[in-house]
């Protein structure tokens, strides 16, 4: 019979208690995934995939969704800043993120973590869903995905996420039907 060996190492706990956490939280984001505007598929376009994840009104949740990427993103992120610290998501977005679109009245906070601070090399500032989607269209490559995780809530532009992850999937649509005219 194996032991499990038990450390007494405080940072070695916190580790293990974080990684576990984690771990719950992924499985419980998985089972919600059948929800409207929570990763949802708007459609694949010049073989870049659109999801909107405009749910996602937090750094928790939009951590979640940047991890379960498995493509480089564009992430189109952006609303009501909260205080938040956006330097929790600086590891991740250096793996994943390719370019951000902040999406928003005043993104000056956005640009301070994420320009100044060099985690991502392209960022630009969109004041309007249609102007964040047609940047996503000339930043993302072939095998690339766009991501509307916002991590703040939409007050500043939108009534609510549901109006803002709508809005995101009326834009990238009619950005493609103009195309494809």
């Amino acid at each position: 019979m194996e032991s499990k060996k038990i450390t007494t190492n405080p940072i070695e706990y916190m580790r293990r208690l974080l990684q576990m956490r984690k771990e719950i939280e992924r499985e419980n984001y998985t089972e919600l995934n059948s929800t409207e505007h929570r990763l949802e598929k708007v459609g694949e376009f010049n073989y870049v995939e659109y999801i909107n994840d405009s749910i996602s009104t937090d750094l928790d949740s939009t951590w979640l969704a940047l991890e379960k990427m498995e493509k480089p993103i564009i992430w189109i992120v952006g609303g009501v800043d909260k205080g938040n610290d956006y330097g929790v998501l600086a590891e991740i977005m250096r793996e994943k993120v390719k370019a951000i679109i902040c999406l928003g009245k005043d993104n000056s906070t956005l640009f301070k973590i994420f320009q100044y601070q060099n985690i991502v090399p392209l960022i630009v500032d969109a004041k309007e869903m249609k102007e964040a989607v047609e940047y996503s269209y000339h930043w993302a490559k072939k095998g690339d995905v766009v991501l509307f995780s916002p991590a703040c809530p939409s007050y500043d532009l939108y009534e609510n996420y549901e109006v803002r992850g709508n809005s995101f999937k009326n834009s990238v649509r009619e950005f493609f039907d103009q195309r494809i005219k």
